[in-house]
């Protein structure tokens, strides 16, 4: 039996490459907490722009985007595209 692919060397590999390039989240378009704690809600996750139970590539970098833990919880493995830039300042009243 093997082990979970996301514990491997290849795919700690990637994160760290996608880690190391400080990106905004792609779906929100704000700023990670690179070092926030992994369980925090604005912390940094690898999301797979196509998800991985619809076809998408664990190990290929052109499929890897930096998202919030809470973004891509919430998106789940819907196909929806990212909001355009980033998010717009809410007005006050």
């Amino acid at each position: 039996m093997t082990g979970n692919p996301r514990n491997g060397r290849p795919y700690r590999r990637l994160v760290d490459w996608l880690r190391a390039q400080r990106l905004p989240c792609w779906l929100c378009g704000r700023e990670i907490g690179y070092d926030l704690d992994a369980r925090h809600p604005l912390s940094f996750t690898l999301d797979h722009e196509q998800p991985l139970s619809r076809g998408g590539q664990l190990l290929d970098k052109a499929n890897a985007r930096p998202a919030h833990r809470r973004c891509n919880s919430a998106r789940g493995n819907h196909t929806a595209p990212p909001r355009p830039g980033p998010r717009q300042p809410q007005l006050r009243w």
